[in-house]
């Protein structure tokens, strides 16, 4: 397993490096070296290795929402809190409920598989948007309306939310018994349940931190390791009591920069070098799952399914900025910013295939379902993080220095 790491870390980079210097985001080689690994084409990957794949890419996105939670300040969210909750639910949900409507027709499956296919696609992606939205929130564009950080936000959310819709679509496809309204109503519930869950920890480490002071290094294995623990007492508590683990994670971070900013961006800073690591690991352990022949076959009427899902899911989002005080120009770039599948969709597009193999039913769907989450990273990931640079760039302004200000600096 260990040379099966080895392999795929090396090319990953070298990958990472040849498309970056064509203006192409890293993240595609790196889908493309799972893909040539895999089992489907040159079978070089240690099956131990694609066997703990789930809990590889459940550790990867944990890192991008600790990141997320290492840069929301309280301002933000008093200042557009009630924003990024419509733009958590309403364009994901749109989307979702489109893709499950045209899939039968498009795609010749059932509805239920449609709609798993859904919750998959509706996802918008923290590892495309999160570090673009914060090399802008450190560059101050956007600042005065706090655009990156709404998106940042309001991302975030919107995985959870879809992933808590895509656990319950999965079990009323595999036969569970499976409350529909209580599972929608727990939505806010363990929203609410995990933030104060999470407070009280970040809490609880802050003062701990303060108290032994240990290296930045120790602090992030500290906070990583309580957060995967956290996802873990999900799990435990599920169908017992709704508690939403990955939000939970995220305010650790919130207390943390509220109380001490320089520790909380010294912490961030360490997620980044973790993140080199975790994201190489994410995509090319989806990119192995892939099966060439069913992504061939998914081809154009696969992109069709993709591209009407992202209409609906734009409309979806300027719904939730009207009344805002953002222009039509911003407007446009949160619409671009809310585009692009990379991390959700890598991280469960396979879980309904395995969860189908394991269950011993047929996983043609299953298959299919994976081959257009892939082939909607590779239309969307990498156009998005172009135009995501090159918008965010042109639209966002940095907030004009207080005159004041600037006459005190040049008398000194």
């Amino acid at each position: 397993m260990a040379i099966s790491i080895a392999e795929i870390i090396i090319l990953s980079l070298i990958a990472d490096w040849v498309l970056r210097r064509f203006h192409i985001p890293g993240l595609i080689g790196m889908l493309l070296v799972g893909v040539v690994l895999g089992p489907y084409v040159l079978d070089w990957i240690n099956p131990d290795l694609l066997a703990i794949g789930p809990d590889l890419r459940l550790i990867a996105l944990i890192v991008i929402l600790l990141r997320v939670g290492f840069e929301l300040s309280r301002k933000t969210l008093h200042s557009v809190g009630g924003r990024i909750l419509l733009l958590a639910f309403v364009p994901a949900s749109l989307e979702g409920v489109t893709i499950t409507l045209i899939g039968p027709w498009l795609l010749g499956v059932t509805y239920l598989e449609s709609a798993i296919l859904g919750t998959v696609l509706a996802a918008v992606s923290p590892a495309v948007v999160v570090p673009s939205m914060i090399r802008f929130i450190k560059e101050r564009k956007g600042e005065e309306k706090e655009i990156p950080s709404m998106v940042m936000a309001a991302a975030s959310v919107d995985d959870i939310y879809v992933i808590v819709a895509h656990s319950v679509v999965m079990g009323l496809y595999l036969g569970k018994q499976v409350n529909v309204a209580w599972q929608v109503g727990s939505v806010p519930i363990s929203l609410i349940l995990g933030i104060g869950v999470g407070l009280l920890i970040g809490m609880c480490l802050y003062h701990l931190f303060e108290r032994f002071n240990p290296r930045a290094t120790k602090r992030v294995l500290i906070i990583l390791a309580i957060s995967v623990m956290l996802v873990r007492f999900e799990h435990l508590l599920a169908g017992y009591v709704p508690f939403a683990g990955l939000v939970s994670a995220m305010a650790i971070g919130f207390v943390i920069l509220e109380k001490r900013e320089f520790m909380a961006h010294e912490i961030s800073a360490k997620l980044a070098k973790i993140w080199v690591f975790a994201e190489i690991i994410l995509f090319s352990m989806v990119g192995a799952q892939v099966n060439i022949t069913v992504a061939w076959k998914a081809g154009l009427v696969g992109a069709a399914v993709i591209a009407i899902g992202l209409l609906a899911r734009g409309a979806g989002a300027f719904l939730c900025l009207l009344k805002s005080p953002l222009n039509l120009r911003e407007r446009f770039f949160v619409l671009v910013a809310y585009s692009p599948k990379a991390t959700v969709q890598a991280a469960i597009g396979s879980a309904p295939l395995m969860a189908m193999r394991a269950a011993g039913i047929d996983t043609g769907p299953g298959e299919l379902i994976l081959a257009i989450a892939v082939l909607s990273i590779i239309l969307t990931a990498p156009t998005g993080a172009w135009a995501i640079s090159i918008l965010g760039d042109r639209i966002l302004t940095v907030p004009a220095y207080d005159a004041t200000t600037e006459s005190s600096s040049n008398e000194l």
